[in-house]
């Protein structure tokens, strides 16, 4: 597949980006943790396409799936196990974790396919958490505008708040709750930002919904 390709050839680039952010990364960072706060104590999840492992590693995530094995080295230095695998076939049973995380999901292949297969794999009342660019707002408008010019987001599928939402309820998901954080253009955030509630406003949306 071309878009693992790209990321297996650039992971550098890719690492490089976390470290010339860390205001826009930490920001997204503390957007995420806030939707695993009401979530219950030793509960076990994955992360699906988790790239280096920039956000299992804060998150306390301990497994996950990464296509790209130059990627999936870096996260295994981070103390992070690595299945083979894809988003839209999980190698593991059915009913088996509290939460799949996605963070990625402009990069996935078929998202209807990816989120039945983290409806399959989550026990009863499990929680998908989902972290994204909403495509409505500066930051996803400034990658597509320059989609050409970059290595990662020319193959990159943004999607709206209505969108995202219409496939979770689709896919079996309910209760659906949103934060979002990186407010203005990304080149001028210089400070980590506290997230707030619902969507409309930053660029960075997060969202979990639970299996019913």
């Amino acid at each position: 597949m071309a878009i693992i390709e790209t990321f297996d050839t650039h992971v550098s680039q890719y690492e490089k980006w976390y470290d010339d952010h860390p205001e826009v990364y930490q920001s997204e960072v503390l957007a995420l943790q806030e939707q695993f706060l009401e979530l219950p104590q030793n509960i076990s999840g994955i992360e699906v396409g988790l790239g280096t492992g920039r956000f299992s590693k804060p998150l306390g995530i301990k497994e996950g799936i990464e296509p790209s094995r130059e990627m999936a080295a870096k996260a295994i230095k981070r103390g992070i196990e690595i299945m083979e695998g894809t988003a839209e076939h999980l190698p593991y049973a059915a009913l088996q974790f509290d939460f799949v995380l996605f963070v990625t999901v402009c990069f996935l292949t078929d998202i209807k396919r990816a989120l039945r297969e983290a409806h399959r794999v989550l026990k009863p009342n499990g929680a998908i958490i989902i972290g994204f660019l909403d495509k409505e707002r500066s930051v996803a408008k400034q990658y597509i505008d320059k989609k050409n010019q970059s290595n990662f987001y020319g193959n990159a599928r943004f999607y709206t708040v209505d969108r995202l939402t219409k496939v979770l309820k689709s896919t079996g998901f309910k209760d659906l709750v949103f934060n979002q954080t990186l407010f203005g253009n990304m080149e001028d955030i210089e400070e980590v930002q506290v997230p707030k509630k619902g969507h409309g406003e930053g660029s960075f949306v997060t969202v979990k919904a639970i299996k019913k």
